[in-house]
């Protein structure tokens, strides 16, 4: 996710604030944001990178009340499945797990149904992240704990609804010639598999992680794009629901920590703006980058991103995964889908990531029992706009109803990278 402390100096505020434009596909409806979607760079003052203003728009939305409104509907509705504008949704997961089964809902072979869960509110929202300095502020106590409950609501105004998981691997039984191990497939659908065997031995440590596996991941991305002039990999989170050792996070040090929770939200980790903002950073500040250091002049980013470039995630399994799955979502099938912002306040930036409402037309692929040589990979943000290849995908984590009550939860590591043609 669009996340992490500045690592080093932050030089920012010596460089002019960088707005991007808002670079539509072509066909795509406008979204769900605030200022017409103009990026709150737009809005900097004194070098805050818009983060005062993200700040008071989060305040006033809170007060308008329409999100609480929200929560108490579906906290006040009925018992049993909640009529949406799209479709049921339930409250409960194992409700939505027997509306599958009475309802014998199928999958295709190597598939799966299952709820998945997604938000219900078409609004843009805020998030302050944890980093923020208002969270130790004592002056700003109220207001922290204004947005604390934001952020309590925010999970509040989801809902499962059943869906039906292919298998990645059969993407050619979906798209005829098309193999999920192909950059055709990306281009297509988003989503792709990959395989490494990696040297690197103990992913909890994030110096092994950055020391092998970053340039092992840049070399895999290189030969799966073969028209491609670099590759970066910039951070990595590993995620372990049962880790019994130290999580502790410490940005200075390039420690991600280990999460203990998987984002249970569908979601993409960048959009229009952020896509080209966060490149910009990299390359012109080095902000937050556990990877190759990155000094661009202004100009020479300009030059690497008159190019086409993505942002792909790539997710590498330490063990067979058996509980809490990741699934990816085929661009087709929500390309003429408004997608929601979310506004993630930092100190000294507002990240956007999106969320996207319900449709039964989702196109989910999942990797059954994914090995620790099978890589997903998904894009999270393509800078061709004429809409001959997929923007992105969009992705969550999802309980196996099939598995196990005791199987292991997922372990494994997801880098986060650009690739420039």
């Amino acid at each position: 996710m669009d996340q992490h402390q500045a690592i080093g100096t932050n030089v920012a505020a010596d460089l002019p604030a960088y707005v991007p434009p808002l670079q539509l596909t072509e066909g795509q409806p406008a979204p769900i944001a605030a200022n017409g979607g103009l990026s709150y760079m737009s809005f900097d003052r004194d070098g805050d990178a818009g983060t005062a203003a993200a700040l008071e728009a989060a305040l006033a939305q809170i007060a308008e009340g329409e999100g609480r409104r929200v929560v108490d509907m579906i906290e006040n509705a009925p018992p049993g499945p909640i009529e949406t504008e799209w479709g049921l949704g339930f409250r409960d997961y194992a409700e939505c797990v027997a509306y599958i089964r009475e309802n014998d809902i199928q999958a295709p072979e190597g598939g799966l149904a299952l709820p998945l869960p997604y938000t219900i509110y078409e609004r843009q929202t805020y998030s302050v992240v944890p980093s923020n300095a208002l969270w130790r502020d004592p002056a700003r106590a109220d207001i922290a704990r204004i947005l604390r409950k934001n952020e309590a609501d925010n999970r509040r105004r989801n809902l499962y609804f059943p869906q039906v998981m292919r298998d990645a691997r059969r993407i050619g039984a979906y798209y005829p010639g098309l193999s999920p191990d192909s950059p055709a497939c990306m281009d297509r659908l988003g989503v792709s598999l990959a395989h490494c065997e990696s040297k690197c031995r103990n992913f909890y440590d994030a110096a092994e992680v950055e020391r092998v596996f970053y340039p092992e991941i840049e070399k895999l991305l290189l030969a799966f794009f073969p028209n491609a002039t670099d590759a970066l990999v910039y951070n990595h989170d590993v995620f372990d629901k049962d880790y019994a050792g130290d999580r502790t996070e410490d940005q200075d040090a390039k420690n991600p920590g280990v999460n203990a929770r998987y984002a249970s939200l569908v979601h993409n980790d960048l959009n229009d703006n952020s896509g080209r903002v966060r490149c910009r950073e990299l390359l012109t500040q080095n902000l937050r980058n556990f990877g190759r250091e990155q000094r661009c002049t202004e100009a020479e980013a300009d030059a690497k991103m008159s190019r086409r470039f993505m942002s792909i995630n790539l997710a590498k399994p330490m063990e067979t995964v058996q509980q809490y799955p990741f699934v990816l979502c085929a661009w087709p099938s929500f390309a003429d889908q408004p997608y929601i912002t979310n506004y993630r306040i930092y100190d000294d930036r507002v990240g956007e990531t999106t969320r996207f409402t319900y449709r039964p037309g989702h196109e989910w692929y999942w990797f059954p029992r994914q090995k620790p040589t099978e890589v997903s990979m998904l894009k999270c943000y393509d800078s061709v706009t004429d809409g001959s290849v997929s923007r992105w995908s969009f992705h969550t984590a999802c309980v196996d109803p099939t598995v196990p009550e005791d199987a292991p939860c997922r372990k494994n590591v997801v880098v986060r990278s650009y690739v420039f043609f």
